[in-house]
């Protein structure tokens, strides 16, 4: 059988699965801390027919070989962790992280995840909780009474009382970074996972050791370039295209093949 119709069907599924991350980072251009994924390819195993370097019937040496690859395969879909756009909305419980790191919450099992989301809000005790309700790692609690609450870049949450002069400490943010965070796993919600890949956590306090600041009344928006994906779609669109023609040639010479052997 023709080895063209099969290595072009690796290429039709490895477009098919660049197209798939490409809907995906359209999808969530408007999603808060979003980060966008890149597909990375890999070429298959190659069919060798004479060796590189291999010795000829009279003993020289061959300077090229003779390979035949059999197509593509999907390698990783790597994340892109650059900063999105900032977006002032005047919230002051909405953060965003101006550098490195991420913002722990706990899950109600006690699980740590991660997340570059900083929409918080405030849970029925007045605990600092993400839009699922996840609390926020510290756990920072806003008395009851306070008038007003305000997140200074190093992380130093305040709590402005009737009658009281002084604000209030209600204590600091912390944020954690990872070596290798293109190792963590996506979990949905705006969240990462640490996995073996992306080693643990090193937390730290906003604008120390390089962990970046916090912009209290922002939001960090999707790093997602619409003009970017709409090339790399055109692009994956007519590689597709091509791959199928591949196909339709190969099938057009077998035709062939069959007529003269009646």
């Amino acid at each position: 059988m023709m080895r063209a119709l099969f290595t072009a069907a690796t290429g039709m599924e490895a477009q098919q699965a660049q197209i798939d991350t490409i809907a995906n980072n359209i999808a969530n251009v408007g999603t808060t801390g979003f980060k966008k994924s890149r597909a990375e390819f890999q070429d298959l195993f190659y069919e060798t027919l004479r060796a590189p370097g291999a010795s000829s019937d009279d003993g020289s040496v061959l300077p090229t070989g003779v390979q035949v690859g059999h197509g593509v395969q999907l390698g990783a879909i790597n994340q892109i962790f650059s900063a999105g756009d900032r977006l002032n909305t005047g919230n002051q419980l909405d953060m965003a992280i101006d550098g490195l790191g991420f913002f722990q919450v706990q899950r109600p099992n006690g699980d740590l995840v991660f997340t570059r989301d900083g929409t918080f809000k405030l849970d029925g005790d007045g605990n600092v909780v993400t839009a699922q309700g996840y609390q926020v790692i510290p756990n920072i609690t806003v008395p009851p009474d306070a008038i007003s609450v305000t997140v200074l870049p190093d992380g130093t949450v305040n709590a402005a009382q009737a009658g009281n002069s002084q604000p209030l400490n209600l204590g600091q943010i912390q944020l954690a970074r990872f070596a290798n965070p293109a190792g963590l796993r996506m979990v949905g919600g705006n969240q990462f996972e640490a996995t073996n890949a992306s080693g643990d956590p090193e937390t730290g306090l906003p604008e120390q050791n390089g962990f970046g600041g916090i912009a209290a009344g922002f939001l960090e928006g999707s790093n997602v370039e619409v003009a970017e994906e709409l090339v790399q779609m055109i692009l994956a669109q007519r590689a597709f295209e091509v791959s199928s023609r591949v196909i339709q040639a190969g099938d057009e010479m077998l035709r062939i093949a069959s007529q003269l052997s009646q």
